[in-house]
Formats: structure tokens, C-alpha cells, sequence
């Protein structure tokens, strides 16, 4: 689930499917929320929230569905997926894996950031929680630690 296998050396990570599977229930939810207060002729204000909730958990589905994995590495390098691009990047481009791990509210939070070179020489800072790889940040900086050559 989190991870999906050590195939020839190569390593992925996912939103889990359930997590997934409760985004689309939220999505439909909210959106037959949205239709109910339509219907029934509610406050427009009431609309737009469930509009918003609809969209917010209707996105983050889609997302979660069609990037997979979100995250895979071999010895050739690294595969980002988002919900709009995927990006192959050589080892060679990837400038910096790192954890960070901040403090706010009381509550801690870890993400792993992938500093990458576009083919372009262009940078892009890729930033990945817990949610969408299914595992704990660490663990995947170390498991991408020991694929790169």
C-alpha cells in the first residue's frame, strides 16, 4: 500500500487506496449536500461552502487517484506525479533530499522536500507529507538514500 514494491530496484509511494476511497465518498457527499440545499432553495452562502467542499474533496480524490504512484525511484532517478504533471528527473538533477520537520500549534509535522533541475535548468522544490506517500517521510528519504548511486 504505502510502499508498492521493490521491483528491479525500484521503490514507490502512494496516498493509500482507502484514503482515496473516502475522498471520493466526502466528494459525493458534499455534493449531494450542494444538491439538497439547491433543491430546498437554502441560503446561497450555504451553497458556496458546499460547493467548496464538494470541489475541495473532489480534487484531492482525483489527485489521490490519478497519481499513482506519487512518488517512484529506481536506479535511473526519480518519478514525481501530480494531478496535472509527471516528472521523470536522472539522479543527476536531484540536487537535495531532505526532511524537514517543523513545530506549529503543538503539533509536529514532517514532509520530505525533492529539490529538482528540470531538463531546462529550471528548479522546482517538490514538498510530500505522510498523506501522500502512506509512509513516514523519514523512511522514504532513507529508502531513496540507498537507490541513489
Amino acid at each position: 500500500m504505502s510502499t508498492l514494491g521493490d521491483h528491479l530496484g525500484r521503490r514507490s509511494w502512494s496516498t493509500p487506496a482507502g484514503v482515496v476511497a473516502l475522498l471520493w465518498l466526502l466528494a459525493a457527499a458534499a455534493a449531494g449536500w450542494l444538491t439538497a440545499l439547491v433543491g430546498t432553495g437554502a441560503d446561497p452562502a450555504g451553497w458556496l461552502i458546499a460547493g467548496v467542499a464538494a470541489l475541495g474533496f473532489a480534487l484531492a480524490a482525483a489527485s489521490g487517484t490519478r497519481a499513482r504512484p506519487r512518488l517512484e525511484a529506481g536506479p535511473e532517478g526519480i518519478t514525481v506525479r501530480r494531478l496535472t504533471w509527471t516528472r521523470h528527473v536522472p539522479w543527476g538533477r536531484v540536487d537535495e533530499v531532505r526532511v524537514l520537520r517543523t513545530r506549529r500549534l503543538g503539533r509536529g509535522s514532517t514532509v520530505l522536500e525533492l529539490e529538482l533541475r528540470d531538463a531546462d535548468g529550471h528548479e522546482r522544490l517538490v514538498v510530500l507529507g505522510r498523506p501522500e506517500l502512506g509512509e513516514d517521510p523519514q523512511e522514504v528519504a532513507d529508502a531513496l538514500a540507498e537507490l541513489r548511486p
